[in-house]
């Protein structure tokens, strides 16, 4: 029996490296910025030594808490937000109150697979993006071509996704930007009889809608698949589910996605994101996913 299991390296990338990593910590390029930030799983020893480290526009420094922690400027010269490409994709990056910035570059395969599977569809595909943070996933089913539904519950992160779009010059692209409470937007589509081609999803282990509303991965995710499954048009196109920061192997999405094959054949894969280390060839497991295509 061939493994479903998939590790997935982005290799297309000019703008972004995963220069070192180790002790705990990354060392990335975004641009011309260099930033340390927070890698758990890098448990080994870094490979540069200390004075590259030390050579960086930013540190974010962890503090209480899972989240908690706050950034350490070192240079007075980063634009905030500063222009960065991943091939014809043009999007902002910028400083954040938590680590993050913007990017998750280790989804970069993700991307290439979506564009390519809806160019290659016959048909105009309706895409849902469900939890869709700064919308770099719903430019790259706009740009090729498909007619989005972009979902998330925080006013700032869908702004910065409006601006994303008219960065990248697909102001008059199909997307329909929405700030709700991702899990009652999708029951509401139900009711209504809403019907997507394609789902894409990047829920947090834990989190709030704009209304207060409780996000937790294990209670309510399986409800979630659920409900989306019933809002499937009757021939999909895929689904990717990308997930960080939870206890759970691959396998689990994977055997979330399972029924899809039953119904509609296709391919099933799951894995993990990995990027790849500039200093010693090391990979750096960022993410699990689960991901089916009609194929």
């Amino acid at each position: 029996m061939k493994s479903p299991i998939d590790l997935l390296v982005p290799m297309d990338w000019e703008e972004y490296e995963l220069l070192d990593s180790g002790n705990g910590v990354k060392l990335e390029r975004y641009g011309n910025y260099r930033f340390a930030r927070p890698a758990p799983q890098a448990v080994w020893s870094p490979s540069l030594p200390e004075v590259e480290w030390q050579n960086t526009d930013g540190i974010f420094e962890t503090g209480e808490g899972e989240n908690g922690g706050h950034w350490k400027i070192s240079s007075n010269a980063i634009l905030d937000p500063w222009q960065m490409r991943y091939k014809d994709l043009i999007f902002f990056a910028f400083i954040s109150g938590s680590r993050h910035i913007g990017i998750f570059p280790e989804q970069a395969p993700h991307w290439d697979w979506i564009s390519q599977l809806i160019n290659q569809s016959r048909k105009q595909v309706k895409v849902l993006n469900l939890f869709g943070y700064t919308g770099i996933a719903t430019l790259a089913a706009a740009r090729a071509g498909a007619m989005v539904t972009h979902v998330d519950a925080s006013k700032r992160s869908v702004r910065i996704a409006r601006d994303n779009q008219t960065l990248a010059g697909l102001s008059n692209a199909p997307v329909r930007w929405i700030v709700d409470d991702v899990f009652k937007f999708v029951q509401r589509e139900v009711r209504r009889q809403a019907k997507y081609d394609a789902i894409i999803m990047d829920p947090p282990k834990f989190g709030r809608g704009p209304k207060g509303e409780v996000w937790e991965f294990f209670k309510l995710m399986p409800f979630l698949l659920e409900n989306c499954r019933s809002i499937l048009s009757e021939q999909p196109l895929f689904i990717v589910i990308t997930a960080y920061t939870i206890q759970a192997s691959s396998l689990s999405l994977y055997y979330a996605l399972e029924p899809l094959v039953k119904t509609y054949g296709g391919e099933l894969t799951c894995g993990e994101l990995a990027l790849k280390d500039k200093s010693a060839n090391r990979l750096l497991s960022m993410a699990i996913f689960g991901r089916w295509n009609s194929k």
